[in-house]
């Protein structure tokens, strides 16, 4: 291995104007083998959770940070020796405590080379970030004292035994065990050792049943009874006190959720209205509706149904559907929707959104709600699916909440609330009844929506949910 065959994998801007990210989990260590396209490891934005692929063949040669680092676009952050040969010789790894060789800077690239490839946008950033120095070299307290003596003595202690040989090194002919990568990434997360593992693939490779036969094979080993030895105790940080407080770094898309709610909540003149509504009758259309063959595989529930009023509405009133432009001092129209849908994931609220929704059939809306909830929930909602949004449906009711005033995704020009639907006393053809009753809110940026536009598209919105058939009358 020379050190012009090795090279270094930059952080690269996976969403538009995004300056850094976070290391949550590396899928390789230092000997791996990676290939082209191979993903290496998964790193949080501002926007989402995002998988990294590795653009070139090699073996790992250093992870620059470890989990949990936050690292500057453009910065290196793992160096892979592409000239073909095998991991490092034991003799140039350092030993245990010992500083790891510094990485070498990668090469300087030829005019017209072509800029670091990156997964989404449009560059990457001029990095400021340093790696932090290392600690220096540790030596271990037998040979300090080995050491010590020697030097008072002018000879090694008789009773000190020689240090132990270092470990053989793995017989030449000797081969990682054969699994791709996502049978790696398994094995890793199920903490499975996969030179233990019986491959049961084509030319011996290790496939996701082996994976978990040897995780099921160990199951009876790990649940037999052991006596807890006693607890040793664990000193809190003196900063706080762990039993009466946690602390939770604000990161990622929290603080990208934080600042941005800040940033609209001052930013632009909110208004929110309300209305209640009887859905009685777009309940029962749900029910019919999950019973159609058209929906047959596809998800049909209440939100589907207010997500096509509220398009219906958007398309009887337009200029709801808008942005305000600060630096031009214009009301900017869009003759489309892409309709976000809020989300709430371990990681924080997310807003993606369906694109084209005004142009879907309702089962075309169905699959597509389906599509962006399940990504949602998995995690892999993509920078681009939370980019462009031009209105927002947040549904609170999930949580058995009436109602609340939403804050504006920025760069929208409404957002609207959907309350809980429960049965309520209502007045219906004369005479009090119990009814499926919801409470809708609105808000809207009063500087491109006033209050008559507001009331009108929330007017329509309750108006097909209580007739549903207005979504064919009006459509």
């Amino acid at each position: 291995m020379t050190e012009a065959s090795v090279r270094e994998f930059k952080m690269p801007d996976v969403g538009e104007g995004l300056t850094e990210a976070e290391i949550l989990k590396w899928y390789v260590q230092p000997g791996d083998t990676v290939t082209d396209g191979q993903v290496v490891c998964e790193v949080e934005t501002a926007k989402a959770a995002v998988e990294l692929p590795i653009p070139y063949d090699g073996v790992v040669r250093d992870l620059h940070f470890p989990e949990g680092t936050t690292v500057d676009v453009g910065t290196a952050i793992i160096a892979v020796d592409v000239g073909g040969g095998s991991a490092a010789p034991a003799a140039e790894q350092p030993a245990a405590g010992q500083p790891a060789a510094a990485a070498p800077a990668e090469e300087p690239k030829a005019a017209g080379s072509g800029r670091q490839p990156v997964l989404v946008g449009y560059g990457v950033a001029t990095s400021s970030t340093r790696r932090r120095p290392r600690k220096g070299p540790e030596v271990p307290v037998q040979q300090a004292s080995t050491a010590i003596q020697t030097e008072l003595n002018g000879h090694a202690p008789a009773a000190q035994a020689a240090p132990p040989a270092a470990a053989p090194a793995a017989p030449a002919g000797t081969e990682r065990p054969l699994a791709k990568p996502p049978v790696r990434k398994l094995a890793k997360d199920l903490g499975v050792d996969l030179t233990t593992v019986v491959p049961t693939g084509p030319d011996g490779i290790i496939t996701r049943e082996d994976v978990h036969a040897a995780v099921a094979a160990a199951v009876p080993a790990a649940t037999e009874p052991q006596v807890a030895p006693a607890p040793a105790a664990v000193q809190a940080p003196a900063s706080y006190d762990t039993t009466r407080e946690t602390r939770i770094p604000v990161k990622g898309v929290r603080k990208a959720t934080a600042a941005a709610m800040v940033g609209s909540a001052f930013t632009a003149p909110h208004v929110t209205e309300f209305v209640t509504v009887d859905v009685t009758r777009t309940m029962k259309l749900v029910e019919e509706l999950k019973a159609d063959k058209e929906f047959t595989g596809l998800r049909v529930n209440p939100l589907l149904l207010i997500a096509k009023a509220l398009l219906v509405a958007i398309r009887r009133n337009p200029d709801v559907n808008a942005s305000w432009d600060e630096a031009a001092q214009e009301i900017v129209v869009k003759h489309y929707v892409n309709l976000g849908i809020a989300a709430a994931t371990p990681r924080g609220l997310i807003v993606p959104n369906i694109k084209d929704a005004h142009a879907k059939t309702l089962p075309q809306l169905a699959e597509s709600l389906g599509e962006l909830v399940a990504t949602a929930r998995d995690g892999k909602t993509s920078p681009a699916a939370m980019q462009g949004g031009t209105v927002t449906i947040t549904n609170v009711g999930v949580f058995g909440v009436d109602t609340g005033t939403p804050i504006l995704n920025p760069g929208e020009s409404a957002i609207l609330a959907v309350g809980a639907i429960k049965p309520q006393p209502w007045v219906h053809k004369g005479k009090v009844k119990p009814r499926q009753v919801t409470t809708l809110a609105l808000s809207f940026d009063h500087r491109l929506v006033d209050g008559e536009l507001g009331s009108k598209v929330l007017a329509d919105v309750a108006a097909i949910l209580e007739q549903p058939k207005r979504l064919i009358t009006w459509a």
